[in-house]
């Protein structure tokens, strides 16, 4: 038996059970509405980057978002989901192609809103599973202490880039930018949250009522470890399907998979109120309570397991 992977990670696949669980509780006692909605959908959200994978004539989808959102315009005002994802061309240490995600969202509520709920999440889970107030991860304190670190786009780019925002967005070069010159350097010591993503960073976010440059969206960082993505949800019908078509002509000319325009999660937007959503991996937060630097210790089954 001990010749087995998973006999090693006992240990982490009972934590990850007391922090899915932890999660459940934080948002049951706060009148949210557990759903689940299809994980085989017609026509995914068509993102530049993310890239889905085919079930038949349909895909897997990448998030529950689009659903999710259309409870929201149904009148749903506070709903959460624990769900696995799948995402083409995603394997490494810290990537699965199938991997698990909380998703939730709150009517009346903007990203700001969701910061200090995002906060209060990781603070109670870790203080259901006994770290309280701090965490070693890979050899790193973190102090888990609100209120957490805010830093601009703009302000990151200043502080760690080769180049300046506006050249790497003229170079399509801003993404690669974060991932390899930014993100080590973010939620060191403290967690982070990186906040106004330029207008076209955020396909799926509202633009700042005080600055159209800059959409509200935000991803928090802890130990250079990127964990979640949020917004203001955009709810506005035509602009968002003027921005879809940007990004289906992205993947057009990229030689990408053209995904169908999701229609009726369009017709629903008309209909959904202003709210507040989180996409935060589940995987990668159990890395970080785990101590590990590899998503394969904190998971059963991999791909090349199976």
């Amino acid at each position: 038996m001990t010749d087995f992977r998973q006999f090693s990670i006992r240990k982490n696949l009972r934590l990850r059970a007391g922090i899915i669980q932890a999660i459940r509780g934080f948002f049951i006692e706060r009148d949210y509405l557990e759903v689940e909605t299809p994980y085989r959908i017609p026509a995914p959200a068509p993102e530049a980057h993310i890239d889905a994978l085919c079930s038949g004539d349909w895909f897997l989808h990448t998030s529950p978002e689009l659903c999710m959102k259309r409870l929201l315009a149904a009148g749903y005002p506070r709903i959460f989901q624990i769900c696995k994802c799948f995402r083409g061309e995603e394997r490494g240490r810290k990537h699965l192609g199938e991997f698990t995600m909380l998703e939730w969202y709150r009517t009346e509520a903007d990203y700001s809103d969701i910061m200090e709920e995002c906060e209060e999440l990781i603070c109670f889970a870790a203080g259901q599973t006994g770290f309280k107030n701090t965490l070693t991860y890979q050899g790193e304190k973190i102090d888990l202490t609100r209120p957490w670190q805010r830093m601009s786009v703009r302000e990151a780019f200043e502080n760690f880039s080769p180049m300046t925002l506006n050249t790497a967005l003229c170079q399509d070069r801003s993404d690669e930018i974060i991932a390899c010159e930014i993100e080590p350097n973010l939620g060191r010591g403290k967690p982070l949250f990186l906040y106004d993503y330029p207008a076209p960073l955020g396909a799926l976010a509202r633009l700042s009522h005080d600055d159209a440059s800059v959409a509200e969206r935000f991803e928090l960082y802890i130990s250079g470890l990127e964990l979640c993505n949020a917004f203001s949800e955009l709810n506005d019908p035509a602009e968002q399907r003027t921005r879809f078509e940007a990004e289906l002509s992205y993947r057009r000319t990229s030689g990408k998979t053209v995904y169908s325009m999701p229609e009726k999660f369009l017709r629903s937007l008309e209909f959904m109120p202003e709210a507040g959503g989180n996409a935060l991996g589940i995987d990668r937060l159990l890395m970080l309570f785990a101590d590990t630097g590899k998503i394969d210790d904190v998971t059963a089954f991999t791909p090349e397991e199976l």
